[in-house]
Order: structure tokens, then C-alpha cells, then sequence
């Protein structure tokens, strides 16, 4: 393990609880109590769950608070019988006021969580000092909401050991990994149920319902600063959506494309990644 590694997974967070619409909402925080500057709410991929930041927030929480939310129905919170930004976007909030990140923190969200960055951006754009889009692909068709099917609905595999399901951690869509890393990630993303081990999210949270909504206008029209931060070898963010987002930003709104990464670019390249919200931020004045 790198010494760059070991540092940011020595800074330990806190692991906390807060109850939002009847259901357990669970983040992890780091950083100061208290600081002048904003904190950041890292809001991570459809699946996935709080610390696949576990070794980008650390670096972003040297002078500021940071937390890492678990979307209901993945990581360690709760599940709901349904899914969406009606659910999610509280639960953004909560975890904001809970873990005490200011009257205008800022948002960093991944894919997914990119699409509920926009939502609760478009929501309470007053309130964000910015919002930073990770790689969550918008194309034309999304603009008036695209209710084609777009869930991941295959059932949960069970399998009888810690050893063997985490030997069969993938990341879609598949991508070169720094493997320290993705074992990481695999030995986090397991629970032990009745009959064997199982992945950490509800087969239903992967469903579509925030795409019925207008995304690229959301993101268009923020009234908070925004940035969008792509792999140039991504699967998701192809050279035709990378166009047609730089188009929903204006010409002084960072646009940053990340020479060889892929969609997982926290896997792949995460010191990159890091220097590239560092200089976001700064940026921004924040």
C-alpha cells in the first residue's frame, strides 16, 4: 500500500446515523468541527456506496469538513419500497445539516450521484456554494426527461463466502483499476446475509425514475457555480456527451477532461483526481 494510501485511510471518519422520510441514512465525516471554509457532501455512483471516497475525502478535508453519504438503498443505509430524487435529495439535506457542513457547502457527486447533485442543485441552488458533475452522462434525448428503461434490474447473486464474492468484485463498466484500490472498494461492498454473502444495495435503488426528469436543464440553469470533471477514455462520457455537456456550461464554468481515465477515475487515477478539486475550489475562491 502506497504511503499516500496509508495517510488517507489513517485518517479515520466518523461513521453516522441520521433518519430521513422513516429511513436510516448513513454517511461517513471527516475533517474539522469548524472551519471558514465550506464543507464538501460527496455523493458517490448508482451501487456504490460512501467510501468509495475513502481516499479522496481525507485530502479535501485537510481544512474543511467533508462527508461521504450512502444513498438509502446502498452501502450501510436503509431500504425504502420505492427510489428516487424525492427520497435522495432529502437525504442530501440531512446529511448536510447533520454533519454540520454549512449554509453553502459544496457538492462533488459521481455518475449517479451526479444526477442527484443536479437535482438537489436545481432544488436549492441558493444554498451551494458549487456543485462539481463527475463523469454522469447527459445526451440530447435527456433534456425532456427519457423514460426509456435504464435500470439495472438483474437479481443479487448469493455466494457462500467473504473470500469468493470478493473475488468477483467488478466494476461496471469495466475499466483498468489500481488493484489496491479495487480490493479496497470490494471488501467494503459486501454484506453477510441469510444463505451467503450479498453485494451492499437493493436490487431496486439501481432503477431509472431521476431520468424522467429534465437533468440538462437542471444543470444548465444552476444558479450556484458549477464544474464537470469527464474521462477522456470513459465509457459513459463519450466524446459526443462530453460535447453536448460542455454546451450546458458557460465559458467561465470549469470543464476538465482527464487525459487516460475511465469512469471510475477514483480508481484509476485518484491523486488526479484530488488536484483537480483542489484547483476547482480554488478557483472558486473557496
Amino acid at each position: 500500500m502506497p504511503d499516500w494510501l496509508q495517510h488517507a485511510l489513517a485518517n479515520r471518519p466518523l461513521s453516522r446515523r441520521v433518519a430521513v422520510d422513516g429511513c436510516d441514512i448513513h454517511y461517513l465525516r471527516w475533517g474539522p468541527e469548524t472551519t471558514d471554509k465550506p464543507g464538501v457532501l460527496f455523493a458517490h455512483g448508482g451501487g456504490a456506496h460512501a467510501r468509495w471516497w475513502s481516499y479522496i475525502a481525507p485530502f479535501l478535508a485537510e481544512d474543511r469538513p467533508a462527508a461521504a453519504i450512502d444513498f438509502s438503498g446502498m452501502g450501510d443505509s436503509g431500504y425504502r419500497e420505492r427510489y428516487g430524487s424525492e427520497f435522495h435529495v432529502p437525504e442530501i439535506a440531512a446529511v448536510i445539516a447533520d454533519a454540520k457542513l454549512g449554509e453553502k457547502p459544496l457538492l462533488v457527486g459521481h455518475s449517479f450521484g451526479g444526477y442527484m447533485v443536479m437535482c438537489y442543485a436545481n432544488k436549492y441552488g441558493d444554498d451551494v456554494s458549487g456543485a462539481v458533475i463527475v463523469d454522469s452522462p447527459l445526451r440530447p434525448e435527456d433534456a425532456e426527461g427519457d423514460k426509456s428503461a435504464r435500470a439495472y434490474i438483474k437479481p443479487k447473486s448469493i455466494f457462500p463466502d467473504f473470500d469468493t464474492i470478493v473475488s468477483k468484485f467488478r466494476v461496471m463498466p469495466s475499466q483498468p483499476c489500481n488493484d489496491v484500490l479495487l480490493d479496497f472498494i470490494a471488501r467494503n461492498s459486501v454484506m453477510e446475509n441469510e444463505g451467503g454473502w450479498s453485494w451492499k444495495f437493493d436490487v431496486a435503488a439501481r432503477g431509472a425514475a431521476h431520468f424522467d426528469e429534465p437533468l440538462a436543464e437542471y444543470l444548465r440553469n444552476l444558479s450556484c457555480r458549477k464544474a464537470l470533471i469527464y474521462g477522456a477514455e470513459s465509457a459513459m462520457v463519450t466524446r459526443d456527451a462530453a460535447e453536448y455537456m460542455t454546451g450546458l456550461f458557460s465559458p467561465t464554468d470549469p470543464v476538465v477532461c482527464m487525459p487516460d481515465c475511465h469512469h471510475h477515475m477514483m480508481l484509476e487515477h485518484p491523486l488526479a483526481l484530488v488536484s483537480v478539486l483542489r484547483c476547482i475550489f480554488s478557483g472558486w475562491g473557496l
